[in-house]
């Protein structure tokens, strides 16, 4: 097929006879800039436990990303379809999106990405296939050294490590390592990331039988989500506050921190979560 290269070749020698005329920009990213605010909604919707709606707003993204036959778009698009596919159960399916985006920036030399799908496939590797929790935390410490300027991919990498060592019980180690993924977000205010490592934190207290430290960390959970209105979030937090209580044998508190945990998966139509919650009211 025949490009229409006339019309362009006329209108540079149009533009190159008008010596004001303004100097063009090296690249256009306009869909590129389309790409991540699509993806922007996908994170906001996985963040909010509306997976099936992140998969629709995919969609658009890989369609975009396509389009601009751009490997790091194609790539970003591939992380996100992955994990919510993996967080779906259908972790064969993710892995298989994995494996094609860890191809594409491994094709395209894009080293830094290709760490970035390896950290992600290891983050399931640990949670789903039986790989040892060593060998995860020692690729993932290997593949630390290639991330330069992705802060949210580096952080990524300390909570698997965070997860690795909480799976070697060792608790000190584990909260340690995820205290530095919460750095990472807490300095540029990633809201709902930050949230997310205290609720992790509070979890490897809770383990450890360290049960006010647990409620303490689990309160500023609480805290960062409400500032990023992420009701999904909020009804984790009372849930494992629940739980936290419930260890302590506080059956009052854990019983208010449920009801409160089922109000709000009701608010945002979540029904089977509200009535799984409430499940553990019951003695």
């Amino acid at each position: 097929m025949v490009r229409p290269w006339f019309g362009l070749v006329l209108s540079l020698l149009l533009l190159g006879g008008c010596s004001s005329a303004p100097k063009r920009p090296a690249a256009t990213v306009t869909i590129k800039n389309m790409v991540t605010t699509q993806l922007d909604l996908v994170h906001n919707a996985m963040d909010q436990g509306n997976y099936e709606q992140a998969l629709v707003l995919l969609e658009e993204a890989r369609r975009l990303a396509v389009s601009t036959d751009d490997p790091e778009l194609l790539i970003r698009e591939g992380l996100a379809r992955g994990t919510i596919l993996y967080t779906l159960g259908r972790s064969e399916e993710a892995d298989a999106v994995w494996n094609h985006a860890l191809a594409e920036a491994e094709l395209a030399g894009e080293a830094e990405l290709a760490a970035i799908v390896r950290i992600y496939k290891a983050r399931s590797m640990l949670l789903s296939d039986g790989t040892t929790a060593d060998t995860v935390k020692a690729q993932v410490y290997t593949e630390l050294g290639a991330i330069g300027s992705d802060k949210l991919s580096l952080a990524l990498g300390w909570t698997v490590i965070g997860l690795a060592e909480k799976e070697l019980r060792r608790w000190a180690e584990a909260e340690g390592a995820v205290q530095k993924a919460l750095a990472i977000h807490e300095k540029d205010n990633y809201l709902e990331q930050a949230a997310y490592d205290w609720f992790l934190i509070g979890s490897i207290r809770s383990i450890a039988g360290q049960y006010e430290r647990a409620l303490d960390a689990l309160g500023k959970a609480i805290r960062f989500d409400r500032r990023a209105e992420n009701s999904y979030g909020l009804g984790k937090d009372w849930q494992a506050h629940g739980d936290v209580c419930k260890k302590m044998g506080n059956l009052d508190a854990a019983a208010t921190a449920y009801r409160r945990a089922a109000a709000i998966f009701r608010s945002i139509f979540l029904e089977q979560e509200a009535l799984q919650v409430e499940e553990r009211l019951i003695p």
